[in-house]
């Protein structure tokens, strides 16, 4: 039998390593990034066209390469961070393994210029496909630029798997972010098909985080601060009252190299518990240092999951740290071991006049008699202000359930063929809680969650506009100025004219600044600046969609607009938003997958007195 085993060419094995390194434009950014630091940079630029898709371009002003060096950069695991096995082990550089360049140029067109600074002329070098076209002397400025261009050229397939543009450029945004942060002593920038999203200058850490997130970010944030033997803890946690349902604002660093980690995450979360809402996730840059060789970042591809030979003792560590520096700027209360235990009593006003206290007494009661309601000595004559609550909720339920009665039935409308889903036609319908609306139907009982409900109205609503701007303005009484991120200003801007097919009166004013004049007429939430954030959030979300643009900002309008949880509806408002929910094309669940309605039969009732 002939031998089957083969070697594979190394354009094939190049392809295959991009598979793990290479999956998207933005590992192409992350690749360059990184190698712009390892490089010494203190100055990088970075220039994409159409999400990626057309141009990466990384230029830096770093040590540059000698023309041995430029040429044997592309070759697989070529690579000038370690030289054996024992490196490994205490690694602080962003690369070590070579597979990134070479990588790149398997399934893109490359062209890389460098210089060393003690050269008269650089290196030009131009590869297609792993196949190097040109390689000469050129001129040009210290430091290396990379041009990555029509990336995927070759491998269609794997280019029919990207997403949308506001996709991909939000997971630029996200690798560029990662290593600004990362990096506050060095000067970045990035531009996106001509305009200028970030333009960072060198500063402090704070000053950094500013400079991604915008100025509202200085007073949302507090440092944290902790020195050990094991790990030093250095950065910033966001205040409580920021924390967000969606998470993205969460970066933790180890010796300078961003990574996730679920269970120091976990710590940061459990840190803040009882200060946040359950399912939040608090804001935080949070650097580690720790001896290199306590970490072992040789277990994935992209680098982003790490190791540790202590796991536990930097959990610990970690949550300690969070929560001293809650309670030293005083968000969250402590405890002061050194106060005296005896009561806390205010010293008396001088000019008070001194008054015998009086014991009122009901001179009436009597605790055997059974025909008189039991009364408070002191209350003689008096309800309780649980008494007069009481009768008041009973009387307003009473009066609704006498007008709903006296009203003449209301048809509600459904989508739905099955008639023992429907609510029955003239049925008491009424609030629970004030978060829930009850109907009776044939087959038993409805309770309808009133945010999850209008929150699926409001969605395919705004979806089945289809760019016919049919949505009317509510003016603003007066006009807000909304201050954004870089990031944020530009992920709004490329979607202005969708916002104002949505209703929003909105525009431009100055470099990250919106003015906004109105909002949808059908919004409850007439904050703009809420209204934006939850927008902005859900285009950062992104998600699978066949229209992600249009669905993330339906559903971050549909969030911000919809009836808030604790809403108190008049009969006409629940009855209008039960036959708005009918209409729907899926009203038994909210945009989010979360259910609307549920419905109970009569044998689930009866099961609950047994």
């Amino acid at each position: 039998m002939s031998d089957i085993i083969q070697l594979l060419p190394d354009f094939v094995a190049n392809q295959i390593a991009a598979g793990e390194v290479i999956q998207r434009p933005a590992s192409v950014v992350k690749e360059l990034l990184e190698n712009a630091i390892d490089a010494g940079a203190g100055k990088i630029q970075l220039i994409i066209k159409d999400a990626g898709r057309t141009l990466i371009q990384v230029t830096d002003d770093g040590c540059g390469m000698s023309p041995a060096d430029a040429r044997l950069c592309f070759e697989r695991h070529a690579t000038s961070k370690i030289a054996d096995s024992q490196d490994l082990f205490k690694i602080r550089t962003k690369g070590f393994r070579g597979e990134a360049l070479a990588s790149i140029a398997s399934v893109a067109q490359v062209e890389m210029k460098t210089r060393q600074h003690d050269q008269d002329l650089g290196t030009k070098v131009r590869i297609e496909g792993a196949d190097v076209s040109e390689c000469e002397p050129c001129q040009a400025t210290e430091g290396t630029s990379f041009m990555v261009r029509n990336l995927f050229y070759n491998v269609p397939a794997r280019r029919q798997f990207l997403k949308s543009d506001q996709v991909e450029t939000r997971h630029i945004m996200d690798e560029f972010q990662r290593v600004a942060l990362a990096h506050p002593d060095v000067a970045m920038s990035m531009h996106h098909n001509g305009t200028e999203v970030y333009h960072l200058t060198t500063g402090t850490p704070r000053q950094r985080v500013v400079g991604l997130f915008g100025n509202k970010y200085d007073e949302r944030i507090i440092p944290v601060s902790e020195a050990t033997d094991v790990v030093s803890i250095n950065g910033f946690a966001g205040k409580p009252e920021f924390s967000r349902k969606t998470r993205g604002e969460q970066f933790l660093f180890v010796n300078n190299r961003f990574i996730k980690h679920h269970r120091f995450h976990h710590a940061v979360v459990s840190a803040m518990e009882g200060l946040i809402p359950h399912g939040n996730h608090p804001m935080y840059v949070i650097y580690l240092d720790i001896d290199p060789s306590y970490v072992d970042v040789n277990i994935h591809p992209t680098k982003t999951e790490v190791k540790f030979r202590d796991e536990q003792a930097i959990y610990l560590i970690l949550r300690s740290a969070i929560k001293k520096s809650l309670g030293q700027f005083q968000v969250a209360p402590t405890l002061d071991f050194e106060a005296e235990s005896s009561l806390n009593i205010p010293p008396l006003d001088k000019n008070r006049p001194i008054a015998v206290p009086q014991i009122n007494v009901d001179p009436e009661y009597n605790p055997f008699r059974n025909d008189q309601k039991r009364s408070v000595p002191g209350m003689a004559g008096r309800k309780s202000t649980f008494d007069r609550q009481a009768s008041k909720e009973w009387k307003e339920f009473y009066q609704i359930l006498k007008q709903d009665r006296e009203e003449e039935p209301a048809q509600l409308s459904t989508g739905l063929e099955d008639t023992s889903h429907k609510p029955e036609v003239g049925a008491s319908v009424f609030q629970v809680g004030r978060n829930y609306i009850v109907a009776p139907i044939k087959s038993g009982l409805m309770v309808i969650d009133q945010q999850q409900a209008h929150q699926r109205i409001l969605y395919e609503e705004f979806m089945n506009q289809d760019g016919q701007h049919q949505q009317h303005a509510q003016q603003l009484l007066y006009p807000q100025n909304l201050q954004l991120s870089p990031g944020d200003h530009a992920l709004i801007v490329s979607h202005l004219e969708d916002l104002k097919g949505m209703g929003f009166d909105v525009e431009e004013f100055g470099a990250n600044d919106l003015i906004v004049r109105g909002l949808p007429a059908d919004s409850r939430q007439q904050d703009a600046g809420q209204l934006v954030d939850l927008i902005v959030n859900a285009l950062k979300e992104g998600g699978e969609h066949e229209r992600p643009g249009q669905h993330a900002l339906a559903m971050g309008l549909a969030r911000g607009a919809s009836i808030r949880s604790g809403q108190v509806l008049q009969l006409a408002e629940m009855r209008e938003l039960i036959d708005r929910l009918f209409a729907c094309e899926v009203p038994y669940y909210g945009p989010t997958g979360r259910q609307a309605i549920v419905t109970f039969t009569p044998d689930d009732l009866s099961s609950k007195f047994e």
